[in-house]
């Protein structure tokens, strides 16, 4: 079990912050300062710490050079968001914005433990081959393996396309890897969790009064990425104006920082990523066509989690053996029924639908087999037709150990289950132990014929 301190003045966050990481398997340790951190706890025997960037007495990044072994993960606030860069250069391997978003603080918990588990050696060596684990076997994903690794060997600017949860990060961050800048920094910016009032200066900095706060001259993400990579994640959301200075960056490989008339040159390669359709953007007016141009140099499209069924247990199984790991639960596996519908589900949030679906079964489960309803999908009639079609007839629910000997269709069993269970369940019950919603179960109830017992 990773062992996590948490350094946070702010009581009521910080207990919210240890509440959440402890319910996701993390133990955790807290401390008020960096003094009492240090005082309390020996840094070196935690595998993260957690820490904000202001807090009384001395800055959250002294811990970095107090402890050079340990990854430390800054928290700071989006008026000093700026601040963040400086961390960045003096060693903090993450930072994160305040208020953060539950998933978004996990996702990086997550990578930056997983990271330093498999690949603690990256850093120290000049093997170039990449360490980020991309599953898939399907065709489509065989292509963009294959592109990666062409499109790595050179600087080209690249675009990523693919609906949110496909994993578009993961394909920019093997890229990074198996490039020559492996060795350099990859700076990761979500274009859609900065202000629209802060993106120029945090991209590119600022001069000494350039606005009014801006009481000291600040560099930008992108210098912080000098020599690296820069990720711009929903690089669709980019205000005009941030979108015509992104653009003399790419033409001239420069840029100014807000307030300054004097250029400075910067050596990074961009790697962009969207869920929305940039060339209809730019026909509209929303999006600069020739910023368009330049970032479609060359193309990567992440394939839907619904297109890659051959895809889809394999990932369900790495996910299920990783979740049980990290929420120290016994091994469980999942029933014929579950995996079935897992692989026909349309999935609309992907892969991290697929991901939060297994972490709740994981915590639900009573015994050592997941069955559907504990994956928590929202089966709507006609989603529950469609798997039922592709099934040819055959029972696709959870609990269905002797259904599939008496050949009973989907309608067959749903009316038996019904029937035998109504009395002793609820409606909300009933639907869960299906794996449906209680509108679908209605639905189903008039499709049947079946009428609700009366209590």
């Amino acid at each position: 079990m990773s062992r996590i301190l948490i350094v946070e003045d702010e009581t009521i966050i910080r207990s919210a912050l240890r509440r959440l990481l402890e319910k996701n398997g993390y133990q955790i340790e807290d401390a008020g300062s960096v003094a009492e951190a240090t005082e309390n706890f020996q840094l070196e025997e935690f595998n993260l710490i957690i820490s904000d960037l202001r807090l009384p007495g001395a800055p959250g990044t002294d811990l970095i050079t107090m402890v050079e072994s340990v990854p430390v993960l800054i928290m700071t606030s989006y008026a000093s968001l700026r601040s963040a860069v400086d961390a960045m250069k003096l060693g903090a391997v993450d930072y994160i914005a305040k208020p953060f978003d539950h998933e978004e603080m996990l996702a990086s918990v997550d990578n930056i433990l997983n990271h330093r588990q498999t690949s603690a050696s990256v850093q120290e060596s000049a093997d170039t081959s990449g360490q980020t684990e991309i599953i898939g076997s399907c065709t489509a994903m065989q292509e963009l393996f294959k592109r990666i690794s062409k499109v790595a060997r050179t600087d080209a600017t690249v675009l990523i396309q693919g609906e949110s949860g496909t994993g578009k990060e993961l394909a920019a961050r093997a890229i990074h890897e198996q490039s020559q800048r492996a060795n350099a920094p990859m700076i990761s910016v979500n274009c859609a969790a900065i202000p629209e009032t802060l993106i120029e200066s945090e991209l590119f900095g600022h001069e000494k009064g350039a606005f009014t706060g801006a009481s000291t001259s600040r560099s930008g993400l992108i210098e912080a990425a000098d020599g690296g990579t820069l990720f711009l994640d929903e690089i669709g959301e980019l205000p005009m104006e941030a979108q015509a200075r992104l653009l003399r960056f790419l033409q001239e490989g420069e840029i100014r920082r807000v307030g300054s008339v004097q250029p400075k040159q910067v050596d990074v390669r961009l790697i962009a990523a969207t869920h929305r359709n940039l060339k209809a953007l730019a026909k509209k007016g929303e999006f600069r066509e020739d910023l368009y141009y330049r970032l479609y140099v060359m193309e990567l499209k992440m394939p839907p989690l619904r297109d890659r069924e051959d895809d889809i247990i394999e990932i369900a199984q790495r996910l299920l053996k990783k979740s049980c790991k990290r929420l120290n639960a016994e091994a469980l596996e999942f029933s014929q029924a579950a995996l079935y519908t897992m692989r026909h589900y349309h999935w609309p949030g992907n892969v991290r639908e697929l991901e939060n679906a297994i972490e709740r079964a994981v915590i639900l489960a009573e015994g050592s087999l997941i069955e559907t309803d504990l994956l928590g999908l929202d089966l709507e009639v006609s989603e529950l037709t469609r798997i039922e079609e592709r099934y040819n007839g055959q029972v696709t629910e959870g609990r269905n150990s002797n259904a599939r000997q008496t050949g009973l269709s989907l309608d067959d069993y749903f009316q038996r289950f019904v029937l035998e269970n109504q009395d002793q369940m609820s409606e909300t019950e009933l639907a869960r132990k299906l794996g449906v919603s209680r509108k679908c179960l209605w639905e189903r109830r008039q499709k049947l014929g079946i009428p609700r017992q009366k209590k």
